[in-house]
């Protein structure tokens, strides 16, 4: 039996499009049989005319190549080969190094454009050779590609790196090693939990990771058995069957190789594989089906206590890392009822506790208005454990003479009179401009051929019908402006009565300001605040104890500051927008973006035993891409944020958007863009986001 150390103590955690493998590398490694190796991470970031290293003499002419700090594999730094025709490296080893077997490195197309092409050349006697075509092999994502190159022992005096693509894209190099072969043996085995939801109405979602790390080359290794422990998760039952399933060389989910399976559900469960294994990481995916019955309150928590490498028995350090999956319902998916995408979530509970799910119904394509989008409402009366069939509450449909694809109307913010529990619906309707983004088609003006319209619906039971259309825009938008529009995501009754939407307007300038609207008559008429600050998009808005609105902004800004002056916009007003003060947690890291949408609600829970107020605050919780939906807690009303409590949902790479609302005392509902379905909705306890 052999006891291999799983702990990762690499520095550098990159996101990729959907997990990063960095961290899983695998740590207390045997020292590999490499001749020559550079990793990129001692030389000056900007553009490579020659640079020498021990190992290499690396060359390029002016404009061909920099080393770039924006994105890495391993090390801060990597090999850029900039955009062009014919752009090229030429490496040159710096040593005698005999007659080498193989080179490797790791590699991303930087574009998803073509034309693309890429080339490996080695020079001989003969001149040069090509010895590898990646025109088909370098991939888009998170360094996804491992290039292997079989030298055949040739002694190659230079290698030439070649990329042709479009202007101001590239390819990305790094990890570049030239080494020897050897024996394959198994050097290290990484486990890791995988935080995505686990949602019913899907498929094969991962739960956990076993990465395999190996060196040499000669020979065959062969994965045989795999224990996993479900044996931590709140109810096996859960769980319909579970799969082993097998993707190699690439760190990222995707179709991998099924290589084993089971419905026979216990807590300790043995898989027969007889995989064979790759060179360096080999990533094997414990994936799970729910159950018809599974109980979203529950979790899974997989580990593994073993496994057998030819006969090797292997037990890692860590058998269960820490993490568990949350489960959830895919609420609505790419095609479902012949839709192509569903998007922008709002979420709100009304006063007999039923939830009223909203979002957009994009029929044809993903692309934001204009295009053929409806609005679409999900409810659920027992807490969002089941939903009724969506309804269609706002549709535009062939209005003045144009078709559907001309009269989308979307991006909807909900809102519940917490003195009548009539729900209200804003969405903006967009007419003409067919093939542009309402964004920017939208123009001054107050007629719907000029300027996008501000629209609203209501229901007063309970969402089972709803109003015709109601246009507000002549109520509350500047003829000068081009557009105005809601939230999205959702509004607040103050305790005065107040109904409050956030919205935002781009003023004459077409500059973008985060704003409000708002009535004191229960929706019979309303009026808006002035920006709170320029450059801001969407937002959310909370009431403090003291009767202030906190304003919570989108803030473009963010789109190229990944300093600590990253963050979201904050400002308080004291008079309905009137006027506007910035607030001390402001542009900082405690809420972090990646320029995207956000949630945030204010609620008495139940906690530790005691009702106290929460703020509760949701986003993708990174500066760049958006992934990592996580919900944040503040127990001052948004005075601090306690960092230390945050709650990481889903890892995956999605749209990012999110909406939250309170179900009961003790537990909150979200709505949100995730990696495993268009929306997803979970029920989280408070307890999870708080410590228990």
């Amino acid at each position: 039996m052999k006891y291999i150390n799983s702990a990762c103590t690499y520095p550098k955690m990159a996101v990729c499009a959907f997990f990063c493998a960095a961290c899983l590398i695998a740590c207390h490694r045997r020292v590999e049989p490499i001749v020559l190796t550079e990793e990129f991470a001692d030389f000056p970031e900007g553009p490579l005319l020659e640079y020498v290293t021990a190992d290499f003499i690396w060359k390029s002419d002016e404009g061909s190549a920099e080393i770039t700090g924006k994105k890495s594999k391993f090390t801060p730094r990597s090999l850029r080969i900039n955009g062009g025709e014919k752009k090229a490296v030429i490496v040159e080893p710096a040593k005698d190094i005999g007659r080498p077997e193989t080179l490797t490195f790791w590699a991303e197309r930087w574009t998803r454009r073509d034309p693309f092409e890429f080339r490996v050349l080695g020079y001989s006697d003969n001149g040069w050779d090509e010895i590898f075509n990646g025109d088909r092999e370098i991939l888009t994502g998170d360094f996804p590609s491992l290039v292997e190159v079989s030298l055949h022992g040739n002694a190659y005096s230079q290698y030439k790196l070649i990329c042709s693509s479009p202007e101001n894209t590239g390819m990305l190099i790094d990890d570049f090693k030239i080494f020897n072969d050897a024996p394959l043996k198994y050097d290290a085995v990484s486990v890791r939990h995988v935080h995505v939801p686990v949602l019913k109405r899907n498929e094969n979602t991962p739960v956990l990771l076993v990465q395999i790390h190996t060196t040499g080359a000669a020979g065959t290794l062969n994965l045989k058995e795999l224990n996993i422990d479900l044996s931590a998760s709140s109810d096996v039952n859960d769980i319909e069957k579970v799969s082993v399933f097998y993707t190699g060389n690439n760190p990222a989910w995707g179709d991998g190789l099924l290589v084993s399976e089971s419905g026979d559900i216990r807590e300790h469960m043995n898989f027969k594989c007889n995989q064979a294994l790759k060179r360096s990481a080999n990533h094997f995916w414990i994936c799970v089906n729910l159950s018809e019955n599974a109980l979203l309150s529950n979790k899974i928590d997989a580990g593994c206590n073993k496994l057998d490498i030819d006969g090797d028995e292997i037990i890692p350090d860590h058998t269960n890392p820490p993490g568990k999956s949350y489960l959830g319902i895919a609420l609505r998916k790419h095609n479902d009822d012949d839709v192509h995408t569903y998007r922008i979530p709002g979420l709100a509970t009304t006063n007999n506790g039923t939830l009223i799910a909203v979002y957009d119904i994009r029929r044809n394509n993903s692309t934001d208005l204009q295009e053929d989008i409806d609005v679409g409402m999900s409810r659920s009366t027992d807490g969002g454990y089941s939903w009724e069939p969506m309804k269609v509450i706002m549709d535009m449909e062939e209005w003045g003479g144009l078709p559907n694809e001309e009269n989308g109307i979307g991006d909807p913010a909900i809102l519940v009179d917490r003195e009548t529990n009539t729900i209200w619906v804003a969405a903006v309707w967009a007419h003409g401009h067919p093939g542009k983004r309402n964004w920017w088609a939208s123009g001054p003006g107050m007629n719907p051929s000029e300027t996008s319209q501000f629209m609203l619906v209501k229901s007063e039971d309970d969402g089972l019908t709803w109003s015709e259309e109601l246009n507000i825009t002549r109520q509350i938008k500047d003829p000068k402006w081009h557009l105005l529009l809601q939230g999205p995501g959702k509004g607040i009754t103050m305790k005065d009565g107040t109904l409050v939407f956030p919205a935002q307007f781009k003023d004459e300038n077409e500059m973008p300001h985060s704003t409000l609207i708002w009535s004191k008559d229960h929706g019979k008429s309303w009026q808006i605040g002035v920006g709170a600050k320029e450059n801001t998009t969407e937002a959310q808005v909370i009431e403090q104890d003291n009767g202030h609105l906190m304003l919570n902004m989108r803030d473009n800004r963010n789109r190229s500051d990944s300093s600590k002056t990253n963050g979201r916009s904050v400002y308080i007003t004291k008079d309905l927008g009137r006027s506007w003060v910035k607030h001390q947690t402001s542009r900082t890291n405690a809420l972090r973006e990646s320029t995207c949408q956000a949630s945030i609600i204010k609620e008495d829970f139940i906690a530790h035993e005691k009702r106290q107020s929460l703020v509760l605050f949701s986003n993708p919780d990174t500066k760049k891409g958006r992934n990592h939906i996580s919900v944040k807690v503040s127990f001052d009303d948004g005075e601090r944020w306690d960092l230390s409590k945050t709650l990481l949902l889903d890892e995956g790479a999605g749209r990012g958007y999110s909406c939250m609302t309170k179900i009961d005392d003790h537990t909150i509902g979200i709505l949100y863009e995730g990696s495993q379905a268009d929306l997803t909705f979970q029920r989280i306890s408070v307890g999870e986001i708080i410590g228990h």
